[in-house]
């Protein structure tokens, strides 16, 4: 059997491997944790299933994958359908480490902001020029619980995504550089009272937005309407309509710097692969 490649929309996928089956093509998914599905096929059908493959990946909800589910898919599958069981603590358990510790840091200074005097935490963690550890910690800073919670889900969102394809090594650079730059920014252009980890979170969306356009054989890791509601909702913060005060220029250049790192690090692991091929 050979791999023609991984998906972690189990739904979608199984919808694909239905299909297969219509076409001739004996499919095996496997999975490990039951959301991220592998997709194996016999060696002497390599070239067909591999079209076929290609085919979903450019339109992976068209028609023909739902209608032959209804004909030929099992209702009895392995797969943990998002929208399912949530299973809540058992994915956190399953994050890795440096998504679950920003989360708990970042929890525990929210916390601490109702527990001892708000402007003494604040002050502590505020930007200060002349202090390289605060040009960090603003991103930990979050006073309300919907800028909290809305930080936090997109964190592990996209953070969980790009660990596993792209590795934790980059993700941790892609926050470190991305809180930096946006910190600075949003000080420079504006003030030092701002905090949130929307510069990081908007960083990993360019990230994986440019990494999906240039890796169009893989799994988007962001649908395009998503990373257009996100797109909107930063330019409506420039304009000052919105009901919340935004850090917009964190938000802008925290964005520009995921993006220019998925085209960096793309770079260098293309001219990997042509020394190999040389």
């Amino acid at each position: 059997m050979i791999l023609i490649g991984t998906s972690d929309n189990p739904r979608a996928v199984q919808g694909a491997a239905d299909y297969f089956k219509s076409q001739g093509v004996a499919v095996v998914l496997e999975s490990h944790d039951g959301r991220y599905v592998q997709v194996w096929v016999p060696k002497a059908q390599h070239e067909q299933a591999q079209a076929l493959w290609q085919d979903f990946i450019d339109n992976p909800y068209d028609e023909k994958y739902l209608t032959a589910s209804w004909h030929t898919g099992d209702t009895d599958t392995q797969f943990m359908y998002k929208g399912g069981s949530l299973n809540l603590i058992r994915r956190f358990h399953q994050l890795h480490c440096c998504l679950k510790s920003v989360f708990v840091v970042c929890i525990a200074i929210f916390i601490s902001f109702h527990i001892f005097d708000t402007h003494f935490v604040f002050q502590l963690l505020q930007f200060d020029p002349s202090s390289p550890m605060t040009w960090l910690s603003p991103a930990l800073i979050h006073i309300g619980i919907v800028h909290l919670v809305f930080n936090l889900g997109w964190w592990l969102h996209l953070g969980d995504k790009l660990i596993n394809r792209v590795g934790p090594l980059q993700v941790v650079s892609i926050s470190i550089a991305s809180a930096i730059i946006s910190n600075w920014a949003q000080y420079l252009f504006v003030d030092q009272n701002f905090g949130g980890l929307s510069g990081v979170v908007y960083a990993l969306l360019g990230y994986a937005w440019i990494y999906s356009q240039r890796n169009p054989s893989q799994a988007a890791l962001v649908e395009k309407p998503v990373v257009g509601f996100m797109l909107i909702w930063m330019a409506l913060g420039f304009t000052d309509l919105l009901f919340v005060n935004m850090a917009n220029w964190a938000h802008l250049f925290g964005m520009l710097t995921g993006m220019l790192l998925a085209i960096l690090f793309n770079i260098n692991k293309n001219e990997v692969t042509n020394d190999k091929d040389i």
